[in-house]
């Protein structure tokens, strides 16, 4: 009796702290960075007694809160940055998807697993991984040892991005355009450039969302080779974005409406990140393994390292 009341009292703290720390995050008090640190806190602390449902929860709300963020961007400079950005990507997620398959071949990761890890990195972490894992017929525990991969280093890459950027006074273009290229996630991306100023938030959101609209040649790709008659995502939230775009720049007469969309949906964006950081567990980390781990974080650091040195150099600009 006394177990099942230590039980029930464990369930009652952890939800409460759960919703107390969503409520502090929907304030507006917490940075995007600071909301993710919050939520890796609880997620380390506490059993989640919502994972499934935040997990839910945080997709549709970084699709939503993207859209809003839409409503902040000029459309031609929506058009000017994913066009010049469209060559850099193509060229980067080849060459990521490559370099993933060969470490994986290397490190004996399981093939499923070290393409979903790949696809993850190459074009935009979670998202890429849920589109391609039913076409690639991918089980359960594929899916997500490859999510839980990824999300490690999206948390570590939102967190470590920013201080990389101000120690090597990279201007606030060359930051976006690094954010889109070497962060997996969109909403960490749009979290670390937030952080960094205004023109990386929109150079880093353009960028990521052109690269976004991958996933559909690389499930058709996908679904051709493995002759999988899975029903492709498409991603459509990337349409609502340039909708909101065309909006602010062509309605300028409801500028401060736009202006009440846009902040919510940077309040959306952190409550996502809260989110996706509750996700984040010890269990999480021992269901990964080395391997996989491995393969995911060297991978990383040379597409990182490599896109910023090219940044640095000249050889890819905006």
């Amino acid at each position: 009796m006394d177990a099942e009341r230590n039980v029930g009292h464990s369930e009652g703290v952890s939800k409460n702290v759960f919703f107390a720390g969503l409520i502090i995050a929907a304030s507006g008090l917490l940075s995007p960075p600071l909301a993710l640190v919050t939520g890796l806190i609880y997620g380390f602390t506490f059993v989640h007694p919502y994972h499934l449902d935040a997990r839910r929860l945080s997709k549709l709300l970084l699709q939503v809160s993207v859209v809003g963020l839409g409503f902040g961007m000029d459309l031609e400079q929506v058009l000017r940055v994913g066009r010049s950005g469209f060559l850099y990507t193509a060229i980067s997620i080849t060459f990521a998807m490559t370099l993933g398959w060969a470490l994986g071949k290397v490190l004996a990761v399981k093939k499923r697993v070290s393409f979903l890890i790949a696809a993850g990195t190459a074009i935009c972490g979670g998202s890429a991984i849920a589109a391609v894992a039913p076409i690639a017929n991918a089980t359960e525990e594929e899916i997500a040892v490859s999510l839980g991969t990824v999300f490690v280093l999206n948390s570590v890459a939102l967190l470590a991005f920013p201080a990389i950027g101000h120690l090597l006074h990279l201007t606030q273009t060359q930051f976006g355009l690094w954010s889109a290229l070497a962060i997996h996630d969109t909403s960490s991306v749009v979290g670390a450039a937030a952080k960094y100023g205004a023109v990386a938030l929109a150079v880093g959101t353009t960028v990521k969302l052109a690269r976004a609209l991958w996933i559909v040649p690389m499930s058709l790709g996908t679904s051709v080779l493995n002759k999988s008659d899975a029903r492709i995502q498409w991603p459509w939230f990337i349409v609502f974005f340039c909708l909101a775009a065309v909006a602010n720049t062509y309605l300028p007469a409801l500028r401060p409406a736009y202006a009440e969309m846009k902040h919510l949906g940077i309040i959306g964006l952190t409550v996502t990140l809260f989110l996706i950081g509750t996700g984040l567990s010890k269990e999480t980390l021992r269901e990964v393994g080395v391997r996989p781990l491995l393969q995911g974080i060297l991978l990383w650091i040379v597409v990182a390292t490599g896109s910023l040195a090219l940044i640095r150099a000249g050889w890819i600009h905006l």
